[in-house]
């Protein structure tokens, strides 16, 4: 008797537990079983992840056309390309372009790094235009010097004799400044930077370049006025 009862007892408890089983079952939502209900429809899921806004425009466009392999290739490709354009298009084209430029120029002036042409870039250099530009060179003498020579070749030979012996005269201090210009920037430089691989020709070139143009041509621009300490 105790046998068949408890018998029984585990009997219903297995019915009343695949019972549940079934209503949980019933119970699992469209979301949960990746399908999604849509007017009483149901809609297998895709299976795969999202593809990504890059991948599906590269798909739409097609394969990418290979790098030209000359300059007349690309002068070519160049041309399709602006042929196939519209006019408004390409105003907008040059307009960005020249704006790119003027950005780049305005940056350059300024002194950053990035923009600087490879004679002007690293520290030492920077260090040399600030030496440069915080003295008055007689170097700087030699563009207005030359324009009054150029002016004097129409007035008369007694007056262009005179300016002649000047012109020498001047070029020849020229030539002593740039000297002594050289030497005294490499001192400094090597002073300031014992561990600089620049220095000798090259570097005293650099300043006498510098120091013989106008104030207001110089490129980078000044960072210092005369008189100041570096």
């Amino acid at each position: 008797m105790l046998r068949r009862g408890s018998s029984d007892e585990s009997d219903s408890h297995d019915s009343s537990s695949s019972g549940s089983a079934d209503v949980a079952a019933s119970e699992v939502t469209p979301a949960q079983s990746g399908t999604t209900v849509s007017g009483g429809k149901e809609t297998a899921g895709k299976g795969r992840p999202t593809p990504k806004r890059r991948e599906a425009e590269g798909r739409r466009r097609g394969p990418v056309a290979p790098a030209p392999l000359t300059a007349k290739e690309a002068r070519e490709r160049k041309k399709a390309a602006r042929k196939s354009m519209s006019k408004d298009e390409r105003k907008a084209q040059a307009a960005e372009r020249r704006a790119a430029a003027s950005e780049r120029r305005n940056r350059m002036l300024a002194g950053e790094e990035k923009y600087l042409l490879p004679r002007d870039r690293g520290p030492v250099r920077a260090y040399v235009r600030d030496l440069v530009d915080s003295r008055r060179n007689l170097v700087g003498m030699f563009m207005p010097l030359a324009l009054v020579l150029i002016a004097t070749m129409f007035l008369g030979p007694v007056i262009q004799q005179y300016v002649t012996l000047a012109m020498f005269v001047m070029m020849l201090l020229m030539v002593i400044e740039g000297i002594y210009l050289g030497r005294m920037i490499n001192k400094k430089v090597r002073a300031r930077f014992p561990d600089a691989t620049e220095g000798g020709f090259g570097l005293g070139w650099y300043a006498f370049v510098r120091a013989s143009q106008i104030r207001k041509l110089r490129a980078p621009l000044p960072r210092v006025k005369p008189g100041d300490a570096v």
